[in-house]
């Protein structure tokens, strides 16, 4: 879903938490499974101009037809990191699009015995405000789809035996 976005990969995302392809910390891990705490990130590379950023962690291996989307946020154009633990609903930092999982973060839970579970953090540099009336999943991958310029990604495993 979000890999046919065709901008290009300039912005570099880090955590101090995990390396690109490393395993997720067992606290960042979903309810029931770890603390459901998000993970501190930090970027840099955004393109001048850009009037938002959008940050979508999803979960590539997820039994369904496409990739789980856990949290999706979108984040004022001068922030270049988020704290640890700090992608919490109702935030008057961040603005949330709900997702099947609901508001604000949902960490890597994936079922027992499934493997590898792949958590792609996204975040996409658009050169448009994300108007208020955006409220869905789909009306914002139609403005990403139209204003990104640039993304980066990080990516961390996560596995439950």
């Amino acid at each position: 879903m979000l890999a046919g976005i065709d901008v290009p990969d300039t912005i570099t995302v880090t955590s101090g938490a995990f390396q690109d392809g490393g395993t997720i910390p067992v606290k960042y891990a979903g309810e029931g499974v770890g603390d459901n705490q998000s993970p501190a990130l930090r970027w840099s590379g955004v393109p001048q101009g850009t009037e938002a950023l959008v940050l979508i962690i999803e979960d590539d291996d997820v039994p369904l037809p496409r990739p789980l989307m856990h949290t999706i946020a979108i984040l004022e154009p001068q922030r270049d990191h988020i704290d640890e633990d700090a992608l919490v609903a109702p935030s008057t930092d961040f603005r949330f699009i709900k997702t099947l999982l609901g508001h604000g973060y949902s960490g890597p839970r994936p079922i027992p015995g499934h493997g590898c579970h792949h958590y792609r953090f996204h975040l996409f540099a658009l050169n448009n405000p994300v108007p208020g009336t955006i409220k869905t999943k789909s009306r914002l991958l139609q403005a990403i789809r139209q204003y990104a310029t640039a993304r980066g990604t990080l990516t961390g495993v996560y596995q439950r035996p």
